[in-house]
């Protein structure tokens, strides 16, 4: 049959769907499009005149995060050859910050810190020494108003790349000249969010140290400027109880000059709470069973915001799966919920009466929206999306799957885990009367991160044209509090493949999914998820891992100093260690893998996916290797991001399928079968 069009598909009269296997339904949704359609989101910022400022990056451009102002036309602000990205910690974030009218960014190139007006037309101009390599990286910044200076967070890989200095210093903004950073604080392993009193010379910022990652124990200081502007008295406000583990993040001061934040502290929820200066204890200005912020892998989490000078605070929390946004009114202390089609929300910045508001939804892909609020602040009066990751993809609602929140029983009695389930949908097509679908599982990366509801074309790609798909929010996942988040603590490789498993059971004991046709896919600590399922269950009968961790001895000894203990918290001893690697149980490999690996990851080395490759080519299992040049750890490049996903899909309809799929991919040749 022709292509179909979404006119047809959504008109009145829709012809009765036709019968066709599984997986081999023609879909609108094709792989250029997949690839060409996410714009990532890197950041949001205000200017003085109220308009929005964000970061995007641009698959058509190799992944390059521009800096964009909102107008009646978005317009560029930096220059073509620069490009706004931070390799502090490898993971980034926290790229930019503007005042008034100027934007300072790092430059992905040469890492250094430069200064621009946010005009059109302007040019930037450095801020920091050129120290001849990329070795020093900043993230995380402030305008510091007292001393007219940017504070920021600084990591130093001059002398060491596996342990470089990370401190929080100062870059001088008065005059034109390049000035040397200066460190104001320095001791710790970590720091972040450095944080000024608009109102006082004062300083929250957080800090942590090996082998805690942020969300497991943190500290929250204060610290006190001098005349000259160096720090003198500090105090510790959170955090450095030992009989109270607690887990800090965002500290913000309010117009007023009080110090917000959030913390874990009590429930295992990340909640909003307050410092109370003069007694020096802290108060909690909204609790909730809920999470009011997500883990620290990159810098700029804007969990919650300041609505101009008053005293209400617009905060977004997640609870059971589904995201929340309301207004907290700090006196009485009551948050009016607010309506919006977004179902995820993050980052938020807020100005007198409005504010914008990133977020997404099963049927609305990544998107800024600005939200204007009534004279009291608790209602929405309008609400307008200025940015789509996708706008051209509202053409395809009729073949989008919506997802159905799934709560299932694990291995442990009691215990209950969680995912979404995308049914496969297409209005022009149905499965055949006798058949179950195929099921795709994939297993998110982190491990501690959260899977959402949200519109993801490479989702619907698979539920389009046939496949059942399966998001698994398995043990240690974030959004569900520290119990569950610690549910892996030890246990990697074993809480969250157990649970990977129970799921698809799940779904075939449900008659949902055809069990002869489970197959798995994650990235980076997902396609470790996925290897370990491979290796030492027999629950699927074919794999994907992108960028995947093989040998968990190899990652631990490759990882960048932020997660260099991270994995012996999951893991355990070197036993543990040996156990769990998928690399040294190759034997008990019994069906189908393909791997694709970028060639410049230095989070997970190409030398992973070769020796798993290696060593299923010679047990004589079928088995395929993409390697990309010049990927990183994520592809960026549209051309990779679709050739993934096609190789992906023809390789399990060839080994596992039972179908033809009906687009023309030329599959690439797979070991052992071909």
């Amino acid at each position: 049959p022709a292509s179909p069009t979404p006119a047809d598909a959504a008109g009145g009269a829709v012809e009765k769907p036709t019968a066709a296997p599984y997986g081999s339904w023609r879909s609108p949704i094709t792989a250029d499009i997949v690839s060409g359609a996410d714009k990532r989101l890197g950041g949001i910022a205000l200017a003085r005149d109220g308009r929005l400022l964000w970061i995007e990056g641009r698959p058509e451009e190799k992944g390059r995060m521009v800096i964009v102002k909102e107008g009646d036309k978005p317009v560029d602000v930096i220059p073509q050859e620069f490009a706004a990205r931070t390799l502090v910690q490898e993971y980034g974030g926290g790229a930019f910050a503007v005042q008034d009218n100027t934007v300072v960014f790092s430059n992905y190139k040469d890492q250094r810190l430069y200064k621009q007006p946010t005009e059109i037309g302007s040019l930037p101009v450095p801020l920091t020494p050129d120290y001849g390599a990329p070795d020093v990286s900043y993230a995380g910044g402030v305008f510091d108003p007292h001393f007219s200076r940017y504070v920021t967070v600084m990591e130093d890989r001059r002398t060491s790349n596996l342990n470089p200095a990370t401190t929080i210093a100062c870059i001088n903004l008065s005059g034109g000249d390049i000035h040397e950073p200066k460190v104001l604080v320095s001791g710790n392993d970590f720091y972040a969010s450095p944080r000024i009193d608009q109102n006082k010379k004062r300083m929250a910022w957080i800090e942590w140290g090996h082998p805690n990652m942020p969300w497991d124990k943190s500290e929250l200081w204060v610290g006190y400027f001098s005349e000259s502007g160096e720090l003198t008295k500090r105090v510790c406000v959170a955090g450095g109880n030992p009989m109270l583990v607690e887990s800090l993040a965002e500290p913000k001061w309010s117009p007023k000059g009080e110090l917000f934040f959030i913390t874990d502290r009590e429930s295992g929820f990340w909640n909003i709470y307050k410092w109370v200066e003069h007694s020096n204890e802290v108060v909690p200005a909204y609790t909730l069973d809920a999470e009011f912020t997500r883990p620290l892998w990159v810098f700029g989490n804007r969990s919650y915001d300041f609505l101009g000078n008053s005293n209400h605070i617009v905060l977004t929390y997640r609870q059971r799966g589904t995201s929340y946004l309301g207004v907290l009114d700090c006196d009485s202390g009551l948050v009016s919920l607010l309506d919006t089609p977004f179902s995820d929300l993050s980052n938020v910045v807020a100005g007198n009466d409005y504010f914008y508001i990133e977020g997404a939804s099963a049927s609305v892909p990544m998107s800024i929206a600005k939200v204007t609020l009534d004279k009291n602040k608790t209602k929405a009066i309008s609400f307008s999306i200025v940015w789509s990751s996708s706008p051209d993809v509202v053409q395809y609602r009729p073949f989008f799957s919506t997802p159905e929140f799934i709560e299932f029983p694990t291995s442990s009695p009691g215990q209950m885990a969680y995912a979404y389930f995308y049914p496969p949908l297409n209005p022009m097509f149905q499965g055949l009367p006798d058949e179950k679908p195929p099921l795709l599982v994939k297993t998110h990366g982190g491990p501690t991160a959260e899977t959402c509801e949200i519109l993801d074309l490479s989702v619907q790609y698979w539920t389009s044209r046939g496949w059942a798909f399966l998001d698994v929010n398995y043990g240690g996942s974030t959004g569900y509090g520290r119990e569950y988040r610690e549910r892996l603590l030890g246990k990697w490789g074993i809480v969250d493949v157990d649970d990977c498993c129970s799921c698809a059971r799940f779904l075939v004991e449900s008659g949902s999914v055809d069990e002869q046709r489970l197959c798995i896919t994650g990235r980076s600590a997902g396609g470790y998820t996925t290897l370990a399922s491979l290796a030492f269950r027999d629950t699927f009968k074919a794999g994907a891992s992108l960028y995947g961790i093989g040998d968990l001895s190899l990652m631990r000894a490759d990882s960048q100093k932020y997660d260099s203990h991270y994995i012996d918290n999951l893991v355990g001893d070197e036993r543990a260690y040996y156990e769990r690697s998928p690399i040294n149980f190759v034997n008990k490999f019994t069906c189908p893998v393909i791997l694709f690996q970028g060639l410049d990851d230095k989070v997970v080395p190409p030398n992973q996916a070769r020796k798993i490759y290696q060593a299923l080519k010679e047990r004589g299992l079928p088995v395929a290797l993409v390697e990309y040049e010049g990927e990183q750890h994520g592809f960026r490049k549209a051309e990779n991001i679709k050739f993934t996903l096609e190789q992906q899909m023809v390789f399990f309809a060839r080994l596992v399928g039972k179908f033809e799929v009906v687009d023309d991919i030329t599959p690439i040749k797979i070991e052992n079968f071909d």
